[in-house]
């Protein structure tokens, strides 16, 4: 596996503190209509692993970093997750823990909660920290503090999804999870909760093989299940070999159910053989489903099952539209590529979240693979483009969108991301504005410290 979360010289190695820092230096001007925080969370050890051959990126303890902009102020907050794992380990004063199955060290054992790593959302007055093998975790907006597993009243069980999907008209939380049935088995859940916080929809289905799905899309009137060929193994794990590897020969499949039939309703579609970590958004056009994702040929990060490692040029990513035509029969899947850089974290303007949506976004990569320096904003309707590339040296996270105001049209606001400043060894908060992108930053929030690579965050809005 990989061990590159470990090197503190490197943006992706963790940090050890946790700050509380107020009115911090801000070059240019923050909007005054920009009022709110933006969560991100991401992984950060908080020793090293048991056993760093096992260690991978994605294993590392969760940590919230919370940016507030009010009335053209900023402030900063950072905090760990205190996951079971966290608390133990902490007591410990060691690592206790290896690997995705997650293993305690010989004599001890801990609860298997999760990591809480990699996505944080805000949905009917939660703030939930997620991952995708386990339930969420709440966090205090206002603190940052741990409020414990969230599982709605006992109603949620089981892996739930790091990208849960908000529809922008009903409020209703659409939901997944996989490998259901236990570590590395094939069953998965499908899921709705509205707006109350009350799960109206639980159900279970099996997938053609474990995969690691991890997003999904969803549009008015059907959910899409991309079960994609990096698959789970418990041969390969208990041979002591990675039990998640690239295995094309199982091939591509796509699974779909109307939203208002539910798993009685699904049907599974043949794909090109491909991995999608993200999907930018999904609509319905007729007979037709159209969604825009990240696609690879070939995942990075992970193994051939043979053992070999993934082929460089392979795992090259690019925007691309896929269009599923569910009375198509086994010339049902098509796809385009609408963007030529190599990036990845699409995003969009939320409110036009499983509609037909013109602007979109993402963190490309524009001088070397696998590191994003340039946020790309994209006209899908017109073909309009401007992006906006960081100085040699520095690095970007996933940029979110933010509307100018409530009656904002689409697209019109401002983007808000992290910047890791690689020759000073710290971090910055950026904000373009929408109209401008190309123009670069109208304001920048500079830290004194790195806010480590992580993987996703939301704004959430003072109103909220």
């Amino acid at each position: 596996m990989t061990d590159f979360s470990l090197n503190t010289e490197d943006n992706f190695g963790p940090i050890g503190t946790e700050y509380d820092l107020a009115d911090l230096p801000v070059a240019g001007e923050l909007p005054r209509g920009l009022n709110g925080t933006l969560f991100r969370n991401g992984p950060n050890p908080q020793f090293a692993p048991v056993d760093p051959r096992q260690h991978h990126w994605f294993l590392g303890d969760g940590m919230i970093h919370a940016f507030t902009l009010r009335d053209g102020r900023a402030s900063y907050r950072n905090r760990w997750v205190r996951t079971d794992k966290w608390v133990a380990e902490n007591a410990a004063g060691r690592s206790l823990m290896s690997g995705f199955g997650g293993a305690s060290a010989p004599g001890v054992q801990v609860a298997n909660t999760g990591v809480a790593n990699t996505n944080i959302v805000w949905f009917g007055g939660h703030l939930l920290a997620l991952e995708e093998a386990h339930l969420p975790f709440e966090i205090d907006p206002a603190t940052l503090v741990t409020r414990g597993v969230q599982s709605f009243g006992g109603a949620l069980q089981g892996p739930f999804t790091a990208h849960p999907k908000i529809d922008p008209v009903t409020g209703e939380l659409v939901f997944f999870g996989y490998s259901v049935g236990g570590p590395l088995t094939p069953g998965m859940s499908y899921g709705t909760m509205g707006a109350d916080g009350r799960v109206t929809r639980c159900e279970r289905f099996e997938a053609p093989y474990c995969s690691i799905v991890h997003d999904f899309a969803v549009t008015e009137g059907h959910v899409l299940f991309p079960v994609l060929p990096l698959s789970g193994s418990m041969q390969r794990a208990m041979a002591g070999q990675p039990p998640f590897a690239w295995e094309p020969e199982l091939g591509g499949h796509i699974g779909v159910l109307r939203r208002d039939h539910g798993v009685a309703s699904l049907r599974w579609f043949r794909a090109d053989n491909c991995y999608v970590f993200h999907v930018l958004n999904a609509w319905d056009e007729g007979n037709r489903i159209v969604a825009d994702v990240i696609q690879y040929d070939e995942p990075p990060l992970f193994p051939r099952a043979d053992g070999r490692p993934s082929d460089p040029a392979a795992t090259r990513s690019r925007l691309v539209r896929w269009t599923l035509d569910l009375d198509a029969g086994s010339d049902a899947f098509k796809r385009t590529e609408l963007d030529g850089m190599s990036g990845e974290f699409p995003r969009l303007d939320e409110r036009w979240a499983g509609l037909r949506n013109r602007f979109g976004l993402y963190a490309g990569a524009s001088r070397e693979a696998g590191r994003s320096d340039t946020i790309v904003w994209l006209d899908l309707v017109s073909g309009g483009r401007a992006a906006f590339t960081l100085p040699q040296g520095d690095a970007v996270s996933e940029a979110v969108f933010v509307p100018r105001g409530p009656g904002a049209a689409e697209g019109d606001g401002w983007l808000v991301a992290v910047a890791w400043r690689g020759a000073e060894k710290r971090s910055d908060l950026i904000v373009l504005d929408t109209d401008a992108v190309a123009r670069g930053p109208i304001a920048t929030v500079q830290l004194a410290h790195r806010v480590p690579f992580g993987f996703h965050g939301n704004w959430v809005g003072d109103a909220a």
